[in-house]
């Protein structure tokens, strides 16, 4: 195992959409995403939609717990944006995060959710860190 492969962090955010602000939720996530896309950290985002039932799912990769730190610092502005429209219902972490990355998504979620982590096993990323459509 590399080190890039034991610092990975995968963490995935399950959202309840308020009733009444799928539009403004979309367009907030919309914008959090582009910045990311341009200033971010991360590795990958992917953000889905369950329109029926009001959820979304998000999807962040980030290479270490450094790059988390960094997403913190950078996004603020568009997390608190997104955070008008909707609740995190689930919090979860695939990998193993510093401490202070712990402490900071404990402190940050309190006890709103369900948060969940889970070391890494095994694994790899086969798409290149550039900008995809």
């Amino acid at each position: 195992m590399t080190t890039h492969d034991s610092t990975t962090l995968l963490f995935r955010n399950t959202m309840r959409i308020a009733v009444g602000h799928l539009e403004g939720f979309r367009d907030a996530i919309s914008k959090a995403v582009a910045f990311a896309e341009q200033h971010g950290p991360q590795l990958m985002v992917e953000t889905f939609v369950e329109e029926e039932r009001m959820l979304a799912h998000s999807f962040q990769l980030y290479q270490d717990s450094d790059a988390v730190r960094l997403h913190w610092k950078l996004a603020d502005p568009y997390i608190q944006e997104v955070m008008k429209h909707c609740q995190v219902e689930r919090f979860e972490v695939f990998g193993t995060p510093d401490a202070d990355v712990v402490a900071g998504v404990r402190s940050a979620l309190s006890e709103q959710c369900a948060l969940t982590f889970s070391p890494r096993i095994a694994g790899f990323v086969r798409f290149a860190t550039g900008h995809h459509a």
